[in-house]
C-alpha cells in the first residue's frame, strides 16, 4: 500500500475485547500480505495504566490466539508490534489529546485514522475533545474515524450523534462501521445479482414468493446483560446488520460500483419500508425470550434470571417480523426476518423463495415441497451459495424432488476468506467508503425501527412467550408465518 505522508491509526478503547479479537488480529493479516504502508504507527489510546511494552505483549498474545491463518509468522507479527505505542488517558482528559497530538507529529504520520472501539457512551467526550485538540484535520494528509455499532439507541439520539460528530468532521470523514458489509458473501450479493443475467430478471415480485434473513447465535447475553437488555435484538440486530442485509437483496442496480451510488440505491430501499406504526407493528412483529434449559450438555438460566436484567424485562432474546416494500419491484414481496440468541446452529443466511409452478398439471407426485424453488445466500459460518430444485427421481412414477447445487467460497478459492475488518480497515485507509453507512443511511433505518419501538412502548406486553435453548423459537413463531400465509425455511 503506498500511502504518502505514512498512517496513523489511533485505537481509542484498545485494552477492550474488539481490539484484541479483530482489529489487532486484522492489521496483522494486513501486515504479513504486505498492505501496510512502511510508515504504519498504531497507537492505543485508553485509561488503564500501560506502557509500550505492555501493549505489545498483550496484543502479540490476541493475534496468537485470533489470527485468521495459523501459525503465527513471528517475523511479521513483530514487524507489527514494533510500531505499537501506549497512550495512557481517560477519554474525558483534554490533556491527552494534547499528548496524541504530539506523539502523531513526533511519529511524522501526516495520515491520521481514528478507531472508536469504546462503549458508545465515550463517543461524545472522544469526539468533542478531538475537535478541541484541532484533531479533525491534519495538513498535509487525510484525518477519517471509524465509528463502530450502536449508532444511537434511537432516531433522537442517532441525530444527537450525528450533529456532535458533524461538529468537528465532515461526511466525507466518517466511516460508520458495520462488520457484515466486510463478509465476502455480502458483498458477493451485489455480483452475483447485477453480474449473471439468469438471475437478475428473476428478482422480482412476478417470481418471487417471499425473501428470509435468519441471522441466529447459539450464545446468550452472558457479559452483556446492561446493554443488551436496553437494547435487545431489534436495536443489537435489527436496526444495523440485518437492515443491512435487507437493502442488498432488495436494492436497484446503483449507476456505478462507487460509494455515493450504492449507498443512494440502499436509501431507497430504507425509504420504501412500509412503515409498521401501531396495530400494524404489533401484528407483523413476535418477540420472544429463552427461559432455561440445557445446550451442548451446558446448563443455560432464563433471561430473565440473569444479573442485570429486571424481573418484569419485556425485553426480547428472538424476534421476528413481516416487513413489505412499497416500490414497483417488491410490492406485494414479504420480506420475513427472525434473529434470536441460543438458537440451534450459528448461522446468517437470505433464503429467496420463488413462486410455485403449477407442478400438477404433469400428474407428477411432488415430494419437492411446497416450493422447490429456493437460493440461498449464506453469509455465516461457511460462506457460500445453494440454489434447490426440483427434479426427477429415479424410476417409472413421474416423482419430483428437491435436490441441490452448492457452490462453497472455502471449496472453491480454497485459501480462508479475509476476515470483515481485514477488508473494511483497508478500504477506510485507501478512502472507499462503498462498505460503510451513510448519514442518511443511518437515519432512515432509526426512523423505521423507531415507528416499532414506539408502538411496542404504547401498548406493552406484561410478558413475552418463552422458548427453550436450542430451539427455533416459542410456538407462536411458527403460528406468526402461518398468520401470514408461510413458513420458515427449515435448516439441515
Amino acid at each position: 500500500m503506498n500511502a504518502k505522508g505514512g498512517i496513523g491509526l489511533v485505537i481509542f478503547g484498545v485494552t477492550g475485547d474488539l481490539a484484541h479479537r479483530k482489529l489487532v488480529p486484522a492489521l496483522y493479516q494486513l501486515g504479513l500480505a504486505g498492505q501496510l504502508p512502511e510508515n504504519f504507527h498504531i497507537i492505543g489510546f485508553a485509561r488503564r495504566d500501560w506502557r509500550d511494552e505492555k501493549l505489545r505483549s498483550e496484543m502479540g498474545a490476541a493475534v496468537r490466539e485470533h489470527a485468521r491463518m495459523q501459525p503465527v509468522d513471528e517475523q511479521a507479527l513483530q514487524h507489527v508490534l514494533k510500531r505499537m505505542h501506549y497512550l495512557a488517558s481517560n477519554f474525558t482528559e483534554r490533556s491527552g489529546y494534547g499528548e496524541l497530538a504530539k506523539m502523531l507529529d513526533k511519529l511524522d504520520v501526516k495520515n491520521r485514522l481514528y478507531y472508536l472501539a469504546t462503549p458508545p457512551d465515550a463517543y461524545s467526550d472522544i469526539i468533542g475533545n478531538l475537535g478541541k485538540a484541532e484533531l479533525g484535520n491534519s495538513p498535509g494528509g487525510w484525518t477519517r474515524i471509524i465509528v463502530e455499532k450502536p449508532y444511537g439507541h434511537d432516531l433522537e439520539s442517532a441525530k444527537e450523534l450525528e450533529a456532535e460528530i458533524h461538529q468537528v468532521f465532515e461526511e466525507e470523514q466518517i466511516y460508520r462501521i458495520d462488520h457484515y458489509l466486510g463478509k465476502e458473501t455480502v458483498q458477493n450479493i451485489l455480483v452475483f445479482r447485477f453480474a449473471n443475467g439468469i438471475f437478475e430478471p428473476l428478482w422480482n415480485r412476478r417470481y418471487v414468493d417471499c425473501v428470509q434473513i435468519t441471522v441466529a447465535e447459539t450464545i446468550g447475553v452472558d457479559g452483556r446483560t446492561e446493554y443488551f437488555d436496553s437494547a435487545g435484538v431489534i436495536r443489537d440486530m435489527l436496526q444495523n446488520h440485518i437492515l443491512q442485509l435487507l437493502t442488498l437483496t432488495a436494492m436497484e442496480a446503483p449507476v456505478a460500483f462507487h460509494a455515493d451510488a450504492v449507498r443512494d440505491e440502499k436509501v431507497k430501499v430504507l425509504r420504501s419500508l412500509h412503515p409498521l406504526r401501531g396495530e400494524d407493528a404489533l401484528s407483523n412483529t413476535l418477540r420472544a425470550q429463552y427461559s432455561s434449559g440445557s445446550q451442548n450438555g451446558e446448563k443455560i438460566r432464563a433471561y430473565l434470571d440473569h444479573e442485570g436484567v429486571a424481573k418484569d424485562s419485556i425485553t426480547e432474546t428472538l424476534l421476528a417480523m413481516r416487513l413489505g416494500i412499497d416500490n414497483w419491484r417488491w410490492a406485494g414481496v414479504p420480506f420475513f426476518i427472525r434473529s434470536g440468541k441460543l438458537l440451534p446452529k450459528r448461522m446468517t443466511e437470505i433464503a429467496v423463495q420463488y413462486k410455485q409452478t403449477p407442478l400438477a398439471l404433469f400428474g407428477a407426485r411432488n415430494m419437492a415441497g411446497d416450493a422447490p424453488n429456493r437460493l440461498l445466500l449464506n453469509i455465516q459460518p461457511e460462506e457460500g451459495i445453494t440454489l434447490t430444485f426440483g427434479a426427477k427421481a429415479p424410476g417409472p412414477e413421474n416423482t419430483i424432488q428437491s435436490v441441490k447445487m452448492d457452490f462453497s467460497y472455502a471449496e472453491t478459492f480454497g485459501a480462508s476468506s479475509p476476515e470483515a475488518y481485514e477488508r473494511l480497515l483497508m478500504d477506510c485507509m485507501n478512502g472507499d467508503a462503498t462498505l460503510f453507512t451513510r448519514s442518511d443511511e443511518v437515519l432512515a433505518a432509526w426512523s423505521f425501527v423507531d415507528d416499532v419501538l414506539k408502538a411496542w412502548a404504547h401498548q406493552p406486553k406484561k410478558k413475552l412467550p418463552q422458548y427453550k435453548p436450542g430451539t427455533w423459537g416459542p410456538p407462536e413463531i411458527d403460528d406468526f408465518m402461518h398468520g401470514h400465509g408461510s413458513v420458515w425455511h427449515k435448516f439441515d
